[in-house]
């Protein structure tokens, strides 16, 4: 028996930052964004050997132990994984130690801006509820996820790529006061979400042309900056965070009334008020490559995730789709399409 799962990565439309804790806790927070066709994968093969194997094909790290009820940290070599399982285990297992062959990879890389850490979380998760049919709901794998995440593990960031990687689809987040979080899936018409899938590109370069590691330690900065900002109730990140909260509603209501032109002009305001809750958020590189960018058809630019590198999306006009797709391949990254994902995290059995 093998159990598989993936979960789809997100890109982040709006409000990104205003669903970590220091300001979602005492503001509320509000995020749009939407899962798109790649994936974070994991399969496991439960075993009777009293081993515990591990594969990771994206971080290219491996673990081979005795089975243990809790699999202590070495560095920052599979956190993720180590803190799935330590907390099925202690949770959902009365702390006795599983045996099995794991593994997982990843479409995008760590660090990308594309929710890869919590989405592996979340796929992880999701097979682990298939093989120990734990009968967890939506919000209960989200908020499980985001537990491990954030609180076990202690890796900065927001709620918005839990939920977004467990729910899927188009998705208007709410992040209440007092910790809890309302998923609004928004039913866009098939000729918005065409008209928006021909007018989306994907680029990936820029400061992601560094290793992952580099990326990964730039976004943690960026978001460690940004609490610390808000936790300091600095006038310039709060008066940023409002309005890409503002945003967020705004391009809601243009989505759902098939405003496109508004929708990609909230975009370039977004991005704007993002650059102003950190002073890291962009660079000299990000901002060259942004301006290349515009001067051949992009009609709006934003970094997806906390900034600092890795994907960029850009929106135009189709017809100029073609013309930006061949400028930006004369730089030295690579060019993607966008496919959304109707579908959150997903799980079966195989043989």
């Amino acid at each position: 028996m093998i159990i598989r799962s993936r979960a789809p990565l997100r890109l982040g439309f709006a409000g990104g930052g205003t669903d970590l804790e220091t300001y979602s806790n005492i503001n509320g927070g509000a995020v749009l964004n939407a899962t798109i066709s790649m994936y974070a994968y994991c399969s496991i093969i439960p075993t009777d050997n009293g081993k515990i194997c591990i594969y990771s094909y994206d971080n290219k790290n491996n673990l081979e132990i005795d089975s243990v009820p809790y699999i202590a940290p070495d560095g920052d070599k599979l956190i993720l994984h180590r803190g799935v399982y330590n907390r099925i285990v202690k949770d959902f297992n009365g702390g006795n130690p599983l045996s099995f062959i794991m593994s997982t990879s990843n479409d995008a890389p760590v660090g990308s801006g594309l929710g890869t850490s919590s989405t592996m979380i979340v796929a992880i998760l999701e097979a682990f509820n298939k093989w120990l049919k734990l009968g967890l709901n939506d919000y209960q794998k989200a908020r499980l996820a985001y537990d491990i995440e954030r609180k076990d593990l202690k890796l900065a960031g927001g709620k918005q790529d839990q939920y977004s990687a467990v729910f899927g689809g188009f998705n208007f987040m709410e992040f209440k006061q007092d910790g809890g979080v309302l998923v609004n899936n928004l039913r866009l018409e098939k000729n918005c979400v065409n008209e928006l899938e021909c007018s989306m590109i994907l680029y990936y370069g820029g400061q992601s042309r560094k290793s992952a590691d580099v990326q990964f330690e730039l976004t943690k900065n960026i978001i460690n900056r940004q609490i610390e900002n808000t936790a300091q109730k600095k006038d310039t990140t709060i008066s940023a965070l409002d309005a890409l909260k503002k945003n967020a509603y705004d391009m809601k209501h243009y989505l759902l009334t098939g405003n496109l032109a508004a929708f990609i002009q909230a975009i370039r305001v977004g991005w704007e008020n993002k650059k102003k809750t950190s002073s890291i958020v962009s660079n000299t590189e990000l901002e060259n490559t942004i301006n290349f960018a515009m001067a051949n058809g992009a009609e709006a630019v934003k970094v997806s995730g906390a900034g600092g590198g890795g994907f960029l999306l850009l929106l135009c006009n189709p017809i100029n789709r073609q013309k930006l797709t061949d400028a930006l391949k004369t730089l030295d990254g690579s060019v993607y399409s966008v496919k959304f994902s109707d579908s959150g995290a997903e799980s079966w059995i195989t043989h």
